[in-house]
């Protein structure tokens, strides 16, 4: 059974990640001087983030939007909520091939800043959401 049951489970428990870390602006002050859109394409549920660093307050967005972004990555919700609550390795994740990425891995590392901060505050939300 999948962790989020549906696009819209999946959006607001996202929604308050991207709250919990907007409230510490300093912690994510190098993604959002990174100047990059980052688009995070989820299957299982199908759905969409687009993630805009390129002026402060960082702007999140769910659902499809139009646009070109600056790097995506696709991964299944599931993988997604346990790399964040620390049962499965980012990078094992990554080099098998369950992470995919389309652009340039340099500016994939402008992310690593933002996606440590929301690994952060990850499991109090999910716990909030009775996802744990």
């Amino acid at each position: 059974m999948p962790v989020f049951e549906s696009e819209q489970q999946l959006y607001t428990i996202m929604n308050d990640v991207f709250l919990a870390v907007s409230a510490r602006p300093e912690n994510i002050e190098p993604f959002v001087r990174s100047n990059l859109v980052i688009r995070i394409r989820f299957d299982e549920p199908e759905a969409e983030i687009l993630v805009d660093g390129r002026q402060p307050p960082m702007e999140v967005f769910y659902g499809e939007r139009p646009g070109q972004s600056n790097l995506e990555v696709s991964m299944s919700g599931d993988l997604l909520h346990d790399i964040w609550m620390g049962n499965e390795s980012t990078s094992g994740a990554f080099f098998g091939g369950r992470i995919k990425t389309k652009g340039s891995l340099l500016k994939l590392m402008k992310l690593v800043d933002l996606f440590r901060e929301c690994e952060a505050v990850y499991p109090s939300v999910a716990a909030k959401h009775a996802l744990v």
